[in-house]
């Protein structure tokens, strides 16, 4: 079964999260896709991963890039999987869709907009009666990570 983690947004946003999580995915020698809402989010987040941080890069590509196959992180707002990820990431409204395939699905969502708590709340009852192992994971005061559920 795909594991899958939603992770509660509240102390700091995605922009600043999702890239140390993209680090981990690839140390652990995953390739990755990021679904995001929209084609707009896409875009910003393909910056954003060229320029998050001055000491580390992300290796990343679009559909604008082409070669999905040589893309360790693939970036889209498709339910497609072109570079042969085990994990997905779900953004900015993204729905989680077919798990198969995959290894882990990572779904964040912003714990201030009460459509994606709501969205969330109803893709965690999906997982969980799928049988997959499902877990939440809530920022706490400190801003690390806590398993609620």
């Amino acid at each position: 079964m795909t594991e899958v983690l939603f992770y509660h947004l509240e102390r700091r946003p995605l922009e600043s999260v999702l890239p140390v999580l993209l680090e981990k995915s690839l140390e652990r020698g995953w390739r990755v896709v990021v679904e995001a809402g929209s084609e707009e989010r896409v875009e910003a987040l393909d910056r954003l991963l060229w320029t998050y941080s001055e000491a580390s890069f992300l290796p990343h590509g679009t559909a604008a890039d082409g070669n999905a196959d040589r893309q360790p992180i693939w970036l889209t707002a498709a339910p497609d999987n072109p570079n042969g990820a085990a994990v997905r990431f779900l953004v900015d409204g993204a729905r989680i869709a077919d798990v198969s395939g995959y290894e882990r699905i990572v779904y964040l969502f912003d714990g201030r907009d009460p459509e994606a708590v709501t969205r969330a709340r109803e893709d965690w009852t999906r997982c969980k009666a799928g049988g997959h192992d499902t877990t939440y994971w809530q920022q706490s005061d400190r801003g690390s990570w806590e398993k609620r559920a």
